[in-house]
């Protein structure tokens, strides 16, 4: 049996659509608690490269529900820090690191190969500049965030409606770093989150 075979045996999956896995090119923007989870189902999933964008620090705080890291990553950048396990999680995938903050003046290059975009980021800014992104190119993207026990996620295609057609402007009231999270809701929403990714890759519907 191959690394990938109890994917293959899945019907919605197959031969063919482990090939189309294994040629997916995945941007994951916000290597936090939800972008961990994500990055590394995916990597585990056998996507051909998965692209890690982050301009954080690993701290104590975060080892409660960012799934990656360890305490002896503490201080190190995070995008890095992923990048070291997930490498030794699944060496077919190659795993590409930026630690920047991104924006409009590195977003296209980042992206210029990517196939699908998750945010796991935690602002309104990176979103909508992510979703500006997505429908300059038609290029498809997964929110995802969480908070306290609550979470949402949201397959958008690159098309109208959009992020923001749909989504309230205003800024949340609170973040985690404000009234907390758990870590099940985190993991829940990134699992979800690498499940709408597969089903663009595998051509399913998502919404």
């Amino acid at each position: 049996m191959t690394k990938y075979s109890r994917q293959e045996l899945y019907p919605e999956i197959g031969k063919e659509g482990q090939r189309k896995i294994r040629q997916a090119v995945i941007a994951v923007v916000g290597i936090g608690a939800i972008g961990t989870v994500a990055a590394e189902l995916l990597c585990r999933a056998g996507v051909k490269k998965l692209v890690l964008i982050d301009r954080d620090m690993v701290e104590e705080s975060n080892l409660q529900r960012q799934v990656l890291f360890e305490e002896n990553d503490i201080g190190k950048a995070k995008a890095l820090a992923a990048q070291e396990h997930l490498q030794r999680i699944n060496a077919d995938v190659n795993v590409e690191a930026h630690v920047v903050d991104l924006n409009f003046r590195n977003i296209e290059e980042i992206m210029k190969e990517v196939d699908i975009i998750l945010d796991g980021s935690d602002n309104l800014e990176t979103r909508y500049l992510i979703n500006e992104y997505s429908l300059k190119y038609q290029k498809p993207w997964v929110y995802a965030s969480a908070i306290q026990d609550k979470g949402f996620v949201a397959g958008f295609s690159g098309k109208c409606p959009c992020f923001q057609c749909i989504m309230n402007q205003s800024q949340a009231e609170g973040t985690c770093d404000t009234i907390g999270v758990l870590n099940s809701c985190t993991a829940l929403i990134g699992s979800l989150q690498a499940n709408e990714c597969l089903k663009i890759i595998l051509g399913k519907e998502t919404g």
